[in-house]
């Protein structure tokens, strides 16, 4: 699997999303009951309100935001989902359960999220409450820019000078 240097933390954790969205999908669930695409249940004009909790095209998009002070993004496209936070890299589907939940399978064991509920989205702001007791609130990354409400990164600390090394007698 790949790994993830912390310093490019939301440009590494967004192209890492986009590629697990593009990349790592299969046709493994074509034969398990899925009837078709499990992330077109909401379609305009049935009904519901566009920016609703429920409404699967709103979720489409990047987000990107920090929880407990590590990036989270995750990316949703078509009915598929990437999310990648901290050490995690989760993939999975947007699911109607009743109402509508991103179902993630993770890599290296983690599982606080693996189930989400939508708790809130207007189109910017999308709100989640993962079945593992955390919370995200993550801001929509717009298409080509990095956002901009995110904090700095720390000051490095100055590396300090090496001493000078004797010189070596060249091999007889």
């Amino acid at each position: 699997m790949t790994r993830f240097v912390r310093t490019g933390g939301v440009v590494v954790a967004a192209l890492a999303a986009t590629l697990a969205l593009t990349a790592c999908g299969s046709d493994d669930d074509a034969g398990k009951g899925s009837g078709g695409d499990a992330g077109s249940s909401a379609k305009p004009g049935d009904g519901q309100e566009s920016g609703s909790p429920t409404d699967t095209a709103s979720l489409d998009g990047t987000w990107v935001g920090l929880t407990d002070g590590k990036n989270v993004t995750v990316s949703i496209t078509a009915g598929k989902v990437a999310l990648v936070a901290d050490q995690a890299v989760c993939q999975g589907d947007v699911k109607d359960m009743g109402e509508v939940m991103l179902a993630l399978k993770c890599t290296g064991g983690a599982n606080d999220r693996t189930i989400g509920a939508i708790e809130s989205n207007d189109g910017s702001k999308l709100v989640l409450s993962w079945d593992g007791g955390v919370k995200d609130t993550l801001s929509k990354a717009d298409p080509g820019k990095l956002p901009t409400d995110l904090p700095s990164l720390p000051e490095m600390p100055e590396v300090p000078e090496l001493p000078e090394l004797p010189e070596v007698p060249p091999a007889s």
